[in-house]
């Protein structure tokens, strides 16, 4: 795994740790549930680095490269 990808997984696991334990539920949620969250918050920061490059390229048509990829993947910035 390169760094990029291990520190968006660091992120994603933190966001997720935060969520359960601070803002916090009722009960623990179960490990399999837990690594669902990580890999779904994983994956959104996946898109969000891409949607972040997309956003550099100074290119006609950069900006529906940008929605199409929100869209698909149904993630907001």
């Amino acid at each position: 795994m390169n760094e990029r990808f291990r520190k968006l997984r660091e992120q994603a696991f933190d966001y997720v740790q935060y969520q359960l334990y601070t803002v916090g539920s009722d009960h623990p949620v179960m490990q399999a549930e837990q690594l669902e969250m990580i890999n779904q918050k994983f994956a959104e920061l996946i898109v969000k680095e891409c949607i972040k490059l997309c956003d550099q390229v100074d290119l006609i048509g950069a900006d529906d490269c940008i929605d199409k990829i929100k869209d698909y993947f149904e993630v907001d910035q």
